[in-house]
């Protein structure tokens, strides 16, 4: 069985929703200085490709914890002088005044320098005028999920791009889940590079002690991270394909986990599959050094989708349907978030209007309004949302240059 989210008591006890209702750019990705006063209504931003309107979207993402809607590193967000190298060292910054049933809060974040780490590029993060201590702080003010137009081949790519959606839908509910990925990922690559170049102190094979003690750490944080992506999936699965979304125009769906330790789980609690984790990563060391990683664990784990109404598997379906679905995913997605944390996701649609029909088009306006969920969305052609024209906010941007539409 997957394991409870012990954080969803803490988290519930945060306000409804939140909206941006200032945002200021500083030297980041196109932008010198730019600042954007919506309201907590929908907002459309429109405009020729290359206008820096995805950039805004990025600049958003960058306000809960994470890589961003691009996963890009700190110094590519720099803006760059024309004729200027990818070496700039320009700092970066992005703030947001938010509006939130408690009260307004100041959230900011950007690129700074580690004077006590050798000068390196660190990310700062800043609440209320506080600096924090991480960047997992932005969670317990904000949680945003975006689509982009790269994100349209989800079904069809690898795994790798399934379990990381699936990982940003859960650290809108758990954000230490960041840590447990990140830890799986560091005991991962450890253990790979020591069984296939030894101790590079003495030269040796690897000392199965040391082996044992990343095993060990894979054992408990990988069940960990599986526990929570299958817990997310049923609920996403219950969400999707229930009764409650047969009349929209997206389709219902079934969400599945596919892998060992999901298996493991659900013969059973966490501690036993934690045991036959670790037994067979001891099991399986001669295999993982010719084959240069683990063979099992939650980094071989897939999303499997299928679309209800046709019986198809996601990656069989057509690129509308995989589109549909995808955003089917989403949406349920946030109404989870509202039923379970009393929250609302900021939801960052890249492109989202010109890879719908007209019906589909006008059923995602339709929800997006009556969630009450702020929507950022871009677009080149302002005419795909005028059903949204009396109950959205538009802003052309060009040339790197944001301004309100009358």
């Amino acid at each position: 069985m997957a394991q409870k989210n012990p954080a969803a008591n803490a988290a519930s006890e945060r306000g409804p929703e939140a909206s941006v209702v200032r945002l200021t750019l500083t030297d980041f990705r196109c932008y010198q200085s730019q600042r954007l006063e919506p309201d907590s209504r929908p907002v459309v931003l429109t405009g020729a490709n290359g206008a820096g309107k995805t950039n805004v979207l990025e600049a958003l993402s960058m306000l809960v914890p994470g890589r961003g809607l691009r996963g890009a590193r700190l110094s590519e967000m720099s803006r760059r002088e024309r004729g200027e190298g990818d070496d700039s060292q320009r700092p970066w910054a992005v703030a947001a005044k938010l509006e939130t049933a408690s009260g307004p809060v100041d959230v900011g974040t950007g690129r700074g320098t580690d004077m006590g780490n050798g000068g390196r590029e660190k990310r700062i993060v800043h609440i209320d005028g506080q600096t924090a201590r991480a960047q997992s702080a932005l969670a317990e003010h904000l949680s945003a999920h975006w689509l982009t137009p790269q994100m349209d081949r989800l079904f069809i790519e690898g795994p790798s791009a399934r379990r990381r959606f699936l990982d940003r839908l859960v650290f809108g509910f758990d954000a230490a889940h960041a840590g447990r990925v990140s830890a799986y990922e560091h005991a991962l690559r450890e253990r790979s590079r020591l069984l296939r170049h030894g101790d590079p102190k003495t030269g040796r094979a690897a000392d199965p002690q040391w082996l044992s003690v990343l095993e060990e750490t894979m054992s408990t944080k990988g069940v960990a991270v599986a526990a929570a992506r299958l817990d997310m999936a049923e609920k996403l699965d219950q969400i999707s394909s229930g009764k409650s979304t047969a009349e929209s125009a997206f389709p219902r769906a079934s969400v599945e986990i596919v892998g060992d330790i999901e298996g493991w789980l659900a013969e059973g609690p966490a501690l036993a599959a934690e045991d036959k984790f670790r037994a067979a990563l001891a099991a399986s060391r001669a295999e993982d050094t010719a084959g240069g990683s683990a063979a099992v664990g939650p980094h071989r784990s897939d999303m499997a989708v299928r679309h209800l109404g046709t019986g198809e598997m996601a990656d069989m379906c057509s690129t509308g349907e995989q589109k549909a679905l995808l955003i089917a995913l989403v949406l349920a997605n946030a109404r989870l978030q509202e039923m379970t944390l009393g929250s609302k996701p900021l939801l960052l649609l890249d492109e989202v209007a010109a890879h719908l029909d007209e019906t589909r088009r006008e059923a995602l306006f339709k929800e997006i309004l009556s969630s009450g969920i702020q929507a950022w969305m871009t677009g080149t052609d302002t005419t795909l949302f005028a059903p949204l024209e009396r109950n959205a906010q538009f802003f052309n941007v060009e040339d790197a240059v944001v301004t309100q539409n009358d």
